[in-house]
């Protein structure tokens, strides 16, 4: 419980500290059309089961998603298209673009295929913080959405938080980044941080345990299945940056 404490003291620092808050969120009537795409009987029921934990309407809100924007998803295949099934329909309806880099792609060692680089209005990143600390340089995965993004973009990322009062693991082998830890690196790479939220955070999750984050849903490796059941899925940082004009 006190490391959820810490990290909701450097939530507020963060958010006194952010350089813009021009990014309105989400309209009601966008919000009108997410709330249908989640209701959707479309969806598979163990995506549905999720968005108690996920918070789609509010994280995507948050971000000011609108569907007249061009828009990269960063590997959206995880968990079966589960964000992606929900951003692209709006976007596709609403007259913009979708452009997924894929996981295998070969990204960013070489240019993500299709996509419009220096002009993308908005690049969402959902969990898939293997490819800040795992794969190829953090700093080049961060560097090349940044390229991708036209003067004044976004990025929203939404990642499993570590503790604020531990160092980070280089290679993150618990699967938890410190918010600290992301900000600094987009902040080397150009970024200006818009604002935080605490749609995704669960105070539950202690970040102690054996599996490190797969110990909890859904990958539920390792003992104790039934106790981190109970905990729910990870802590998360949710944040918003922007590229300046």
């Amino acid at each position: 419980m006190r490391q959820f404490f810490l990290s909701i003291l450097l939530s507020a620092a963060i958010m006194q500290s952010a350089a813009h808050a021009d990014r309105p969120e989400a309209t009601a009537e966008t919000r009108a059309k997410l709330q249908i795409l989640i209701e959707s009987p479309d969806r598979p029921s163990h995506h549905v089961a999720r968005d108690k934990y996920r918070h789609p309407l509010e994280t995507l809100s948050f971000m000011g998603i609108s569907p007249t924007e061009t828009v990269v998803e960063i590997f959206p295949g995880g968990q079966g298209g589960w964000y992606r099934r929900i951003i692209e329909p709006l976007i596709e309806d609403g007259g913009g673009q979708y452009f997924p880099v894929a996981g295998r792609s070969g990204w960013p060692r070489s240019p993500a295929s299709d996509v419009p680089y220096a002009n993308v209005d908005m690049v969402f990143v959902f969990r898939v913080h293997g490819f800040l600390i795992y794969g190829a340089p953090a700093e080049d995965h961060v560097a090349d959405i940044f390229r991708m993004l036209k003067p004044g973009g976004y990025m929203g990322i939404v990642d499993h938080a570590e503790s604020e009062a531990v160092e980070q693991d280089p290679v993150s082998q618990n699967g938890y980044v410190k918010e600290s830890y992301f900000r600094a690196m987009a902040e080397r790479a150009g970024f200006e941080l818009v604002r935080t939220s605490d749609a995704n955070r669960n105070p539950a999750d202690t970040k102690d345990h054996p599996m490190g984050v797969y110990s909890l849903p859904p990958s539920l490796r390792g003992p104790n299945k039934d106790a981190h059941r109970l905990i729910g899925e990870s802590d998360r940082f949710t944040h918003l940056y922007r590229k300046p004009d």
